[in-house]
């Protein structure tokens, strides 16, 4: 497989159990190169992704010294990528909920809309917790009002396509966006910047723990965080709904 000078796969992990080597493994075998932002784990896991590593020039293992949250350790990445000239990344989760089959397919949208983001909408089965897939709904009306229902198909779901510059320029402005709040902020941020969702189905599929499955979401905690995000873009979008209705006025007019 001839590497992407342009596109790679980053990876956050935080303690994600022995699923991450088949998610790695998997991903590689799809895609090159691909990029793992261990963030602080402190399960072993960072030296078995480094001796993964070891044998394979297409993987890279970056360990941050202590946990700081998912999008601290994307924004970690993107850093580094923008540093050697890419200008896309694919994320995909460490815990093997993602479908690393699908990897190509969204890598080939990304570089036939480059300006666009690649969202993974998920298609859920019978794993799926009802209360998690109710709760997403909720998280996803508020960001598509908080984009003036600029086509965001799912707010949560963590496979997509972001363009580089963009997304790394947006978090360095401020310092939210660096722990659970990351995947729903980062796409209604960059919609009030201008850059397009594309939505693509992309399954899902929730593990038990006898089957390795491995989740840090606190229903509690992460729901507080939920709520106070959407309080913050609650208010941006009330400061910027005259430019997104001019904005959405043009679309309408040229689609016309």
């Amino acid at each position: 497989m001839t590497p992407s000078s342009t596109h790679i796969v980053l990876i956050p992990s935080y303690n994600p159990g022995p699923k991450v080597y088949d998610t790695v493994r998997s991903a590689r075998q799809q895609w090159s190169p691909v990029w793992v932002v261990v963030d602080g784990s402190d399960d072993g896991s960072a030296e078995g992704l480094q001796r993964l590593a070891e044998d394979d020039a297409a993987l890279r293992v970056v360990v941050l010294p202590c946990n700081q949250g998912k999008g601290a350790a994307v924004l970690r990445g993107l850093d580094l990528a923008a540093a050697e000239g890419y200008t896309h990344v694919l994320t995909v989760d460490a815990d093997g909920q993602h479908p690393v089959e699908r990897i190509p397919a969204f890598m080939a949208a990304s570089m036939q809309d480059p300006e666009g983001m690649i969202l993974g909408v998920p298609v859920f089965d019978a794993s799926a917790p009802l209360l998690r897939v109710r709760g997403r709904q909720i998280s996803n009306w508020w960001a598509n009002l908080e984009t003036l229902w600029a086509g965001i198909g799912d707010s949560l779901y963590g496979f997509r396509v972001y363009p580089v510059a963009p997304l790394r320029e947006l978090m360095h402005m401020q310092r939210w966006m660096r722990r659970f709040d990351f995947d729903p902020e980062a796409v209604v941020r960059l919609c009030w910047r201008g850059v397009r969702p594309v939505n693509l189905a992309a399954p899902v599929k929730y593990f038990r723990p006898e089957e390795g499955g491995v989740s840090h979401f606190n229903y509690w905690r992460d729901n507080v965080l939920l709520t106070w995000m959407h309080t913050r873009l609650v208010v941006g979008f009330l400061l910027r709904l005259p430019l997104l209705l001019v904005r959405r006025l043009r679309q309408t007019f040229c689609a016309a």
